[in-house]
């Protein structure tokens, strides 16, 4: 298995943390995140602001939910360099990174989230980054795709039903063709 990036919004749908999702998608996050900790590679930066970004957001300490339960696998697996890579990112201004693969794109995108592209370009495989309900990724993959990244949608008519209704009046992007 090959590795992966794992945006937040993955665990939270996980762990029921997100009402505009279908069952099915929770089940999708949920069977995604059981099998990663099972055989695969998760891919961090190396001063663990993607474990900080998930800590803020779940509870390792008391796992309620499937996110939770990875979230602490991950924090325990953290050095295991057969599970989990660590990329180096240079943040060159707060949540700013000299590897997002973008330098045009990344003032439009969320702050929070360009740690998951420029992990994913900083690492020599160029793992996809795995999106569930994020709809804004939507308008971004394109771009990201044009150097390399890849976003998996493991919702893909869940996160177009989301765009949908926060942008009622925009066409909903396309998906990326499935491999």
């Amino acid at each position: 298995m090959s590795a992966v990036v794992i945006d937040t919004n993955v665990l939270l749908v996980a762990n029921g943390m997100h009402p505009h999702v279908s069952a099915p998608c929770c089940t999708e996050c949920v069977t995604r995140l059981q099998a990663r900790q099972k055989a695969g590679v998760v891919v961090i930066d190396d001063a663990f602001r993607i474990l900080k970004e998930y800590q803020k957001k779940t509870r390792p300490n008391q796992p309620k939910g499937v996110g939770d339960v990875f979230l602490k696998w991950l924090l325990q697996n953290a050095a295991n360099q057969q599970r989990v890579h660590q990329v180096p990112l240079t943040e060159t201004a707060p949540k700013e990174f000299a590897e997002f693969p973008d330098s045009a794109l990344q003032p439009h995108f969320d702050a929070s989230d360009r740690v998951f592209a420029a992990a994913a370009h900083a690492h020599p495989d160029k793992p996809p980054i795995w999106q569930a309900s994020d709809c804004k990724w939507l308008a971004w993959w394109p771009q990201l795709h044009a150097y390399g990244v890849k976003v998996e949608f493991l919702c893909p008519a869940d996160v177009q039903q989301v765009y949908a209704s926060k942008f009622p009046k925009r066409p909903i992007p396309d998906l990326p063709k499935r491999a």
